[in-house]
């Protein structure tokens, strides 16, 4: 049997556990090379998932810290469903996936991982992504590192004349 190494997973497995908030440190570090924040709006955010399902997974979260989808307004809602056309979009022209996966999930028996901070996945998906590796050997297999996905965001979002999100009048 032949074996696939992924170290790079250990980080996070045996990692120490930080009780802060990964969404607000991220915010607080003003970093977003380092964070994987992709795009800034006036609500929410845009930043890459560092463990992602799939190449190019990003996340879209509000900068109200809540687990409570009601307790934010109605603009950070609306903004919220912008950031996740306007990353469709970005994905679409960058990696041409045949589809996507986008969802919340609240509470950690919906599946949520990040109980007390929600967030939007949008997740690129391709037909036959899901292969023999997840399913026997409990790998993914992500093809880019995570400085190349957001370096590459990075130059399309800057191509894209309506300036990120949220979407301007004429989109």
């Amino acid at each position: 049997m032949q074996r696939l190494w992924t170290p790079w997973r250990m980080q996070y497995i045996a990692g120490e556990k930080n009780h802060e908030c990964i969404f607000c440190s991220a915010l607080s570090q003003q970093n977003d090379r380092e964070t994987f924040i992709v795009s800034r709006g006036e609500h929410c955010f845009v930043i890459l998932n560092k463990y992602p399902y799939n190449n190019g997974h990003l996340m879209v979260v509000p900068y109200a810290h809540t687990a409570d989808l009601s307790s934010l307004g109605g603009a950070a809602q609306a903004e919220m469903m912008q950031a996740i056309a306007r990353a469709i979009q970005w994905l679409t022209a960058l990696s041409h996936p045949e589809g996507f996966n986008v969802g919340l999930n609240l509470g950690r028996a919906a599946g949520a991982g990040v109980t007390d901070h929600l967030h939007f996945h949008i997740v690129p998906r391709w037909v036959g992504d899901t292969n023999f590796m997840t399913i026997t050997g409990e790998t993914r297999v992500i093809a880019q590192w995570l400085d190349d996905t957001w370096s590459a965001l990075q130059r399309l979002i800057a191509q894209d004349v309506s300036g990120g999100f949220p979407a301007t009048q004429s989109d």
